[in-house]
């Protein structure tokens, strides 16, 4: 079984930068030969992929409305996925999961991913 914990979130204004973590335990297989992501939902709207990534590579993706602004990143010593994100706006504003899929192919789509977090919640406030 999987553990995934999120850490990081908060409230900020408009412009600020907030760094997501989660952590990952329970693992029979490491972190680095799977695919993390980051999802966000906002009250009365669907689940939406933010970023994943492949950790065992350096294989990346990203919704359109974070390009530029969010990254994401891993550290499999640690086993920890990161979500910086920076230049903030009200509308990134929903309650972020971790999500792992035990494969080296990353997809947005919330259904492909078999392990979740409780979630974090990110306020962005003008």
């Amino acid at each position: 079984q999987v553990q995934l914990v999120e850490s990081g979130g908060g409230s900020v204004q408009v412009g600020g930068s907030l760094r997501l973590s989660c952590a990952a335990s329970g693992y029979t297989v490491t972190v680095s030969s799977n695919c993390m992501g980051w999802f966000r939902q906002a009250p009365g709207k669907e689940r939406e992929g933010v970023a994943a990534i492949y950790t065992g590579g350096r294989n990346t993706y990203y919704a359109d409305s974070v390009k530029g602004r969010f990254t994401i990143s891993h550290d499999n010593a640690k086993h920890t996925v990161y979500l910086q994100m920076n230049t903030l706006k009200p509308e990134d504003t929903a309650m972020y999961y971790c999500a792992a899929r035990m494969s080296r192919i990353c997809t947005p789509d919330a259904v492909a991913y078999t392990y979740w977090g409780q979630g974090t919640q990110v306020t962005v406030s003008s």
